[in-house]
């Protein structure tokens, strides 16, 4: 089993995903902003850690998850204006992935965004300024030498999800629920033979397990 440090654990996906894996029988560290955040990690098994991913260096995001096995990076802005874009989306993964190898953790998640995302609508600036960080972020993690996967979820809803999706490294742009992010990143995390690869992700008819299985090379 692993030891793995979710930054992003308190949003959307983190906060499906942490209990995912410890009823699979990994240990999870959470990264979380705001102090009373530490209760209700706890209180769903994950080992609370304070600090916020927008002002923490390399350095000292390597001593928080100095230990662990694999880095899971599902932190977003979430429209929250274009500094916190770039510090939290942009700045934010390569900060982690500096850690990673300072720590010499091998694996690395990382859930971008579909790039089909709102474009049949006209273009906005903010938000091809997110589209933009993600794909620095994507870049950068897939030109490291870490075994790293990138998640491209469509449209996230925010449902627990049917545990059916539609998961390839090409499909079509839709909709998917946030637990169904959880759940395939769970299932991508117990395929560590599944790296190096860039995958996009729907709600769909194929159960997580037979979707991630196709995948296997």
């Amino acid at each position: 089993m692993s030891h793995i440090f979710i930054i992003g654990a308190t949003g959307g996906v983190g906060s499906r995903l942490g209990p995912m894996l410890i009823a699979a029988g990994h240990t999870v560290t959470g990264l979380h902003r705001k102090p009373e955040q530490a209760h209700s990690l706890r209180a769903s098994g994950v080992q609370p850690c304070h600090g916020d991913i927008m002002d923490m260096t390399a350095d000292e995001l390597a001593k928080a998850s100095k230990g662990h096995d694999v880095i899971v990076f599902s932190a977003g802005a979430a429209g929250s204006g274009a500094d916190r874009t770039t510090a939290i989306d942009g700045n934010g993964p390569i900060k982690a992935i500096e850690a990673a190898k300072a720590n010499g953790i091998s694996r690395f998640y990382l859930v971008s965004v579909f790039l089909d995302a709102l474009r049949d609508q006209p273009p906005k600036e903010g938000f091809e300024h997110y589209m933009k960080m993600k794909r620095e972020a994507d870049n950068a993690l897939a030109a490291s030498d870490l075994e790293w996967v990138i998640l491209r979820p469509g449209t996230l809803v925010s449902e627990d999800g049917n545990g059916l999706v539609n998961a390839s490294r090409a499909i079509p742009y839709g909709k998917v629920a946030r637990g169904n992010v959880a759940a395939t990143l769970a299932a991508l995390i117990d395929s560590p033979e599944i790296n190096c690869e860039i995958i996009e992700l729907t709600n769909g008819n194929t159960p997580v397990l037979d979707a991630i299985s196709s995948l296997r090379r």
